[in-house]
């Protein structure tokens, strides 16, 4: 489960502390998304690098499967986020350098726990990587690099990267905002389909209604706090 409870963000400014979040509260459980819309410099990308265990919250707390990550230290949080936390990017973050399978396999060739090397005990990395990204439609494009990709592939395969060790929360930043509508509705569609296949908690920041409208919860964020959607 992961509780955000009474978050709040501020950074100092040259007029006194900027506040970003004030207050911000959260549940989900496995299974269950949510998309969080608002303005550009509201605070979505803020609050979703804070449930990442990315950037610590001014105030408040957050917990994953019972643990606090900010309570953790600098290897042990690095530890924790691999296994437990699954990052998607506007920019699709690849490494230019490796192939589609490579890019894919990189969040288990840096992992802390060699017990936990492809997310889930005794699997074999290279076979999952596979399989994810022949679920995402991207079999045939094992050996291509990056830039041989649309940009429709390469969030597929940032897709693919993000779930390949089972992560009990995946996140998402504006995943579908620098696609066209065609490659941004395939994306959403595996997003969905992925998230309930392997029951994630999910949460997705985006400008998008289309999007967001997919989702069973929707939150907006304004003035610093979260609301349900319309309210």
């Amino acid at each position: 489960m992961l509780e955000i409870c009474q978050v709040a963000k501020q950074y100092p400014s040259p007029r006194g502390p900027l506040t970003v979040l004030s207050g911000v509260s959260l549940a989900l459980k496995r299974g269950e998304a949510a998309a969080i819309m608002g303005p550009s410099g509201a605070g979505k990308s803020t609050l979703l690098y804070i449930a990442g265990g990315l950037e610590p919250p001014t105030a408040g707390a957050v917990t994953l499967d019972g643990t606090n990550p900010y309570q953790l230290g600098e290897k042990e949080l690095a530890s924790f986020r691999n296994r437990k936390i699954g990052f998607i990017f506007q920019d699709h973050c690849l490494l230019p350098q490796c192939s589609v399978l490579e890019n894919v396999l990189i969040p288990t060739l840096v992992a802390h726990d060699a017990a936990h090397d492809a997310g889930h005990d005794g699997e074999d990395a290279p076979r999952r990587a596979r399989e994810l990204l022949d679920q995402v439609g991207l079999a045939d494009r094992l050996d291509h690099r990056p830039a041989e990709l649309s940009g429709g592939e390469k969030q597929r395969v940032a897709l693919a990267r993000a779930l390949i060790r089972r992560p009990h929360l995946l996140l998402c930043d504006e995943p579908t905002g620098n696609l066209d509508e065609a490659s941004a509705e395939m994306v959403a569609d595996l997003l969905m389909e992925l998230h309930a296949r392997q029951q994630t908690m999910l949460i997705v920041v985006t400008h998008s209604a289309a999007l967001a409208a997919r989702f069973p919860l929707r939150y907006e964020l304004r003035h610093a706090n979260l609301y349900p959607a319309g309210a």
